[in-house]
């Protein structure tokens, strides 16, 4: 099929990927039109072979770790060579929910661009910021250039960077065009939203109370010292250590929409109960899941 949505994860957000997948097909009414695919981490092992190895991020000589929460991250670049550079693609990180239909962005004019993506902050024509790469509209005719595992090595031999690979700062700026926030909503979920995306990793509504398992950044251009001091902590005492808990999701309506897409997939057999136990049991589904199942109303047919 010429249009795909691809889900990048790794073991850890796997259960949030299913639940992305089954929210992509749920709120479409145009099934038939495009295929959803899931990026497993753990079908490359040109990742495993770096394993403890340090790489550059952000200026930063760091280990590269699997079993980080976001090991998974360059896998979004995959969707041109998995569709042998044909056709459209849409990526999305296992934490982004539709709440609208995706065919939309899916079948856009994409007005001869390369990639279509929002903007992380900044105003139009600042060309110096990170851009939100975690969705993205991809032509993948036009991105032959894109091979993830040689980028990937490159970044152990410190010829790239992983910080403007990611921030898509290494792609001709006249090749991006930008959709509009709805698409990728940081933790925002209202009328407008089209897909929420739970960015801020500390209150993933499916984390509470687990203990933090993703590292910080050690680079603060804008004050110096802290990250000194989350160089020196994980120098110290471990790559996790002192970095305290996930917290609740400030907005319920977020959690109960997540809980119940959740509920939704395990009454379809998409989610079983056990996996949800064993993801439980691993650190990787908060430990009430089940009360919070058990208290969150059904959703109501499509959600907006």
């Amino acid at each position: 099929m010429d249009y795909c949505v691809f889900i990048h994860t790794n073991h850890k957000q796997i259960v949030g990927a299913l639940v992305a997948e089954y929210a992509l097909r749920r709120n479409s009414s145009n099934n038939d039109k495009f295929d959803v695919r899931i990026i497993h981490h753990k079908d490359y092992p040109f990742f495993q072979e770096h394993e403890g190895q340090p790489y550059l991020r952000d200026g930063v000589k760091r280990p590269w770790f699997n079993d980080d929460l976001q090991s998974f991250t360059p896998t979004r670049f995959m969707p041109p060579e998995l569709m042998a550079y044909q056709g459209r693609a849409v990526v999305i990180d296992p934490d982004i929910f539709a709440v609208g239909d995706v065919w939309e962005l899916l079948s856009r004019d994409m007005q001869g661009k390369a990639i279509m993506c929002r903007r992380r902050a900044g105003p139009k024509g600042v060309v110096d910021r990170c851009l939100a790469s975690s969705v993205m509209l991809l032509d993948n005719e036009k991105l032959r250039h894109w091979k993830v595992k040689e980028k990937f090595e490159r970044m152990f031999s410190f010829e790239q960077d992983y910080q403007p690979w990611i921030c898509l700062k290494d792609e001709p700026r006249e090749s991006i065009g930008f959709i509009e926030n709805e698409w990728n909503d940081f933790d925002k979920l209202d009328d407008n939203t089209r897909m929420i995306h739970n960015t801020r990793r500390r209150t993933q509504p499916w984390k509470a109370g687990l203990p933090i398992d993703w590292r910080p950044a050690e680079n603060f251009r804008l004050f110096p010292p802290l990250g000194w001091l989350m160089r020196a902590r994980r120098k110290l005492f471990g790559e996790y250590a002192l970095l305290g808990h996930y917290k609740p999701h400030p907005d319920p309506n977020q959690e109960r929409f997540f809980f119940g897409l959740l509920k939704e997939c395990m009454e379809k057999g998409i989610v079983s109960e056990d996996m949800v136990r064993e993801q439980m049991n691993q650190n990787h589904v908060r430990h009430d899941a089940f009360e919070v199942l058990d208290r969150t109303p059904r959703l109501a047919g499509a959600w907006r």
